[in-house]
């Protein structure tokens, strides 16, 4: 019986643990971040990368959805780490249509695909040279995925209870 709940509770973590796709890194610049994409110029296209956010804006076009992300440093999980500096902003075109009540500001995203070109744009006011990846795959992470943290997930303690 006891070593029933023990292989419970193994595969329990194993699944805890589990909580998002992999992405394949051959061949991607890992050390390409958008921000530098954008300044770099023609000698980028091309380069593979694994970049992952949060939406900022989703649009549908006539025959694609353009997604505009501000770019954050990836996980272990190659999740966007948002509670780190940004990394610049970029830009995916999928084609087809994708649910924009989907893919709302605020949804984080991995993307991993080329960046087929620099496009010019403004943010606000001020001009802003995106690096448009054209996505192989993507994955659109859950809304109520609770964010990782250093912290332990388990607090033990001793509470007392008065009542009438």
């Amino acid at each position: 019986m006891r070593r029933a709940g023990v292989v419970v509770m193994a595969m329990w973590l194993v699944a805890g643990c589990a909580s998002g796709p992999r992405f394949q890194t051959e061949g991607v610049a890992t050390g390409l971040t958008p921000r530098e994409a954008s300044t770099r110029g023609a000698d980028i296209g091309g380069s593979r990368v694994l970049w992952g956010g949060v939406i900022v804006a989703s649009t549908n076009e006539e025959n694609t959805t353009r997604l505009e992300v501000l770019g954050y440093p990836l996980g272990g999980n190659q999740d966007p780490e948002t509670d780190r500096s940004p990394s610049g902003r970029f830009l995916v075109i999928e084609e087809g249509y994708l649910e924009t009540a989907d893919y709302a500001p605020g949804r984080r995203i991995t993307v991993v695909g080329p960046i087929t070109e620099l496009r010019e744009g403004r943010i606000g006011q001020s001009p802003y040279t995106y690096p448009l990846v054209n996505p192989e795959r993507m994955h659109l992470w859950p809304r109520d995925t609770a964010r990782r943290t250093s912290e332990p997930r388990v607090h033990f303690g001793v509470g007392v209870i008065f009542g009438r």
